[in-house]
């Protein structure tokens, strides 16, 4: 069973950055479409972006141009560069690797973005 572990979550102002970190245990990261997903306070989850094992990106409409997603298969690991935060990027974020028929998500790390 593969285990996604995510890192990088915390509290930041409007217009800070953050970075998070997925480091999948047990698989590479290169044999999988990586994915980060969010979930705020009394909403459903939502795709923030995505990248194929080929390096396709694509991205949730309303963070195109402020995030960025990246894998580094030497160091398996996948990354979500989070630029220009803005309150209502608040939420709980998820990665995720999918290879059908596999699907794993990881536990969610906190992304607080406040004054």
């Amino acid at each position: 069973q593969v285990q996604l572990v995510e890192s990088g979550g915390g509290l930041v102002q409007p217009g800070g950055s953050l970075r998070l970190s997925c480091a999948p245990s047990g698989s590479a990261v290169s044999m999988y479409e990586m994915g980060w997903y969010r979930q705020a306070l009394g909403k459903q989850r939502e795709l923030v972006a995505s990248i194929t094992r080929s390096g396709s990106t694509n991205y949730a409409d309303s963070v195109k141009g402020r995030f960025t997603i990246s894998r580094n298969n030497a160091k398996n690991t996948a990354y979500l560069q989070m630029d220009m935060l803005r309150p209502d990027d608040t939420a709980v974020y998820y990665c995720n690797a999918r290879g059908a028929p596999m699907n794993y998500w990881g536990q969610g790390t906190q992304v607080t973005v406040s004054s």
